[in-house]
């Protein structure tokens, strides 16, 4: 399938539909919540959305928006793809929000239809909701309120409505597909108007990278970051795209097990998750004693200095060869056995975390994007990783470094603007360049390397720039800290907040923070911190829905703690 070819999300759909439904077996989609244990087949998906396709076609015009609002199951697919196929363009929203953000957005974007799952989703926007909005349910929730079930129950008998027999062909690349808010870690979410050619144009540079781990076998992809983010939105298009069978994980507790069921050849996560899987993985490892801790420290070893293209000695490759049998093999059956990568993206990974990963056995590869790139702009590439970069840009898109070090990024990728926004818009994308507000640099091998982040940055009453993200990851290392938040702006050192269960654990996180310090330089150190036991959390609002820090919520919480360490 030559992507560049293809005009629309659902014309892809629509092709590869048709590639599918040549074969017997043609398992699609699976909720691992379901107690059903069957799998939806593509000709089950491509009915639904025919049906729920003409049913909104009546209700919206071109560009109309529809929320959509939802846990991950396949009906999210099936009314995404729906939406569009009628026209309209989707506002997904994370279930997590705060009320105040579903106002703020359902007032912005002036939806014509609202796309529920259940009566728990509808309860938080109700009141936000006029006369004139449509309000739809995936499942049953009372007779008022049109439901999945009752439109395909009437749309279905053929002659009373003329079904779709094929996609709607006047949507263009350049069309509006979705608009994606920003996560609000700074003030109200701004609406990111992504394109159909947008979003493509990223499933065409992850096809170049992922077609050479599959080999032409139909992939499999467990599914758990929310649909409603950028990166997992788009990501379900490559699924798509490469004929995949995809899995909707239970949650992120049951995240590992779910692996074990899905065995996944590809997953897709944030930082966080590789951070919490690097101390349960270390944590095991420190329990080790004798042989099998050597045999452990071996494999990390040798791994690191083949991901580093290092040259093994003949004993090396012999002890290379049993830690493959004895160590990585045992690991990878942990998460199904068939895994051939991990994706990275969201956020940084810590350097020394993807290093690890790659070498007990899980390749990990790091990417880099933002909502306003459709989200990738580059990525490593399998045999080839650097993971100290973000990998080569992809083929579809330009970077080039300004003279003060921001990325640029230009191509169909970009974004359309933010919505209602037009100041905003011109403040970020100049002469088709957006501006990404991150620092980076190329390597040597054409690499890109993130090396600060603009907005994020903490300038201390010296005027130095110190990236905090970098040294909350080096805190997290440690196994008994759970989540840190670094902090300074105007201030003459640094000090932190750190999350941790007991206060037990105080001790031995000074004598981490002592040895860390050692290697920092004079402004990075941390000089004195505080303990806290609540965790941040997408619940108590000190998280994003992709798990990162919501720094202005928790200055608010915390503010005065942090200001009293420096007064002592």
């Amino acid at each position: 399938m030559e992507i560049n070819k293809i005009n629309s999300l659902v014309e892809l759909f629509y092709k590869k539909y048709k590639d599918k439904k040549k074969l017997t077996e043609q398992p699609f989609l699976k909720c691992l919540k379901d107690e059903n244990n069957k799998f939806l087949t593509w000709e089950y998906v491509e009915n639904h959305i025919s049906i729920l396709s003409e049913y909104l076609k009546k209700i919206l015009s071109k560009g109309d928006r529809c929320i959509l609002l939802s846990e991950n199951r396949p009906e999210w697919l099936i009314a995404d793809i729906a939406i569009m196929n009628a026209g309209g363009a989707t506002v997904p929203l994370f279930t997590t929000y705060s009320e105040k953000d579903y106002e703020y957005i359902i007032n912005d974007c002036k939806p014509k239809i609202c796309i529920v799952s259940n009566y728990n989703q509808l309860k938080k926007i109700e009141k936000f909701i006029s006369e004139e909005i449509k309000v739809i349910s995936i499942e049953n929730i009372n007779q008022k309120i049109q439901s999945f079930e009752k439109i395909l129950e009437k749309y279905s008998k053929k002659e009373e409505i003329k079904i779709f027999e094929d996609y709607n062909n006047k949507i263009s690349r350049q069309d509006l597909a979705c608009i994606i808010y920003t996560s609000g870690t700074t003030g109200n979410p701004k609406g990111v108007m992504l394109s159909h050619g947008g979003i493509l144009s990223n499933c065409e540079g992850a096809r170049e990278i992922l077609d050479s781990l599959i080999k032409k076998k139909t992939p499999v992809f467990l599914t758990w970051l929310p649909l409603s983010h950028s990166y997992e939105h788009t990501v379900q298009y490559v699924q798509i795209s490469l004929g995949a069978k995809i899995y909707y994980a239970e949650s992120l507790e049951k995240l590992l097990p779910n692996m074990a069921v899905a065995k996944p050849t590809i997953m897709t996560a944030v930082p966080r998750f590789y951070q919490n899987l690097y101390n349960k993985i270390n944590l095991n490892i420190s329990k080790q004693k004798g042989f099998k801790k050597k045999l452990i420290e071996n494999t990390i070893l040798l791994g690191t200095k083949r991901l580093n293209k290092e040259k093994l000695n003949f004993k090396e490759k012999i002890v290379n060869f049993v830690c493959e049998q004895l160590v990585r093999k045992k690991i990878k059956k942990q998460f199904g056995g068939k895994l051939k990568a991990f994706v990275s993206g969201g956020g940084a990974l810590d350097q020394k975390i993807g290093e690890f990963l790659n070498s007990i056995g899980l390749p990990t590869l790091q990417g880099y994007g933002l909502t306003e790139t459709s989200p990738v702009v580059s990525c490593n590439i399998p045999g080839k990783i650097k993971i100290e970069t973000v990998g080569p840009p992809f083929k579809t898109n330009e970077v080039k470094i300004a003279d003060d070090g921001e990325i640029l990024v230009r191509g169909e990728n970009v974004m359309l603007g933010y919505w209602n926004m037009k100041k905003e818009t011109n403040d970020v994308i100049k002469n088709s360049w957006l501006h990404t507000g991150d620092i980076g640099e190329f390597t040597k091998d054409g690499n890109l390397k993130i090396t600060d982040r603009k907005k994020e940055i903490i300038v201390n009453l010296g005027g130095d720039n110190i990236s905090p993200s970098k040294i909350e990851n080096l805190l997290c290392l440690n196994e008994k800290i759970k989540q840190s938040f670094v902090y300074g702006d105007k201030k003459t050192y640094l000090v932190a907040l750190i999350v941790s269960e007991s206060e037990e654990n105080k001790k031995q996180i000074e004598f981490y923070l002592q040895n860390l310090n050692k290697n920092l330089s004079l402004v990075e150190k941390v000089k004195k911190f505080k303990l806290i036991k609540e965790e941040f959390t997408i619940e108590n609002g000190m998280l994003t829905p992709t798990l990162k820090l919501k720094r202005k919520k928790i200055l608010k919480k915390y503010g005065e703690d942090l200001e009293k360490l420096y007064k002592f």
